[in-house]
């Protein structure tokens, strides 16, 4: 169903969506502008921190505390091990494949991994079983890609 707030939520998913491009392109442009992919990669993080920080600050939210921290599983904890890679790998594919090939690229590995997650219920997502739809679906989004770069 169609809500207001669904519209809404819909709306900030779109402009998270317009914000990875725009990180992607950001984050390639200092590469060349300092040399480094890897520099570029640490600041990106560092101002994604600071903001993370900031945020802490002004929403209040309280400090994590060593027992909340020895509870979480380690696997728990890879998240920004998994965001360097993706950074990473963004910074040196965008200057040869282009950000549209990148981004479409990412996008279908995203939506393959999710599906699979979805289906097997990974790390405590809800299950929701893989159907011939969203089978054909992901197929198209690969296919998609690929017409990208051709």
């Amino acid at each position: 169903m169609l809500t207001l707030q669904n519209i809404s939520l819909m709306l900030i998913a779109l402009f998270a969506g317009a914000s990875f491009v725009i990180q992607q392109a950001v984050n390639s442009n200092l590469r060349f502008e300092i040399g480094s992919p890897w520099w570029a990669g640490f600041f990106s993080y560092l101002g994604g921190t600071i903001v993370m920080l900031i945020m802490i600050f002004l929403m209040r939210d309280p400090i994590v505390t060593a027992n909340l921290t020895l509870r979480s599983s380690l696997w728990s904890w890879t998240g920004g091990l998994f965001g360097a890679i993706y950074i990473a790998i963004s910074i040196l594919l965008l200057p040869r494949l282009g950000i549209f090939t990148v981004v479409a690229l990412i996008v279908v590995g995203q939506l393959i991994t999710s599906v699979a997650f979805d289906h097997f219920g990974v790390m405590n997502v809800p299950i929701q079983p893989i159907t011939i739809t969203r089978g054909i679906g992901a197929g198209f989004l690969l296919i998609g890609a690929i017409l990208i770069r051709w």
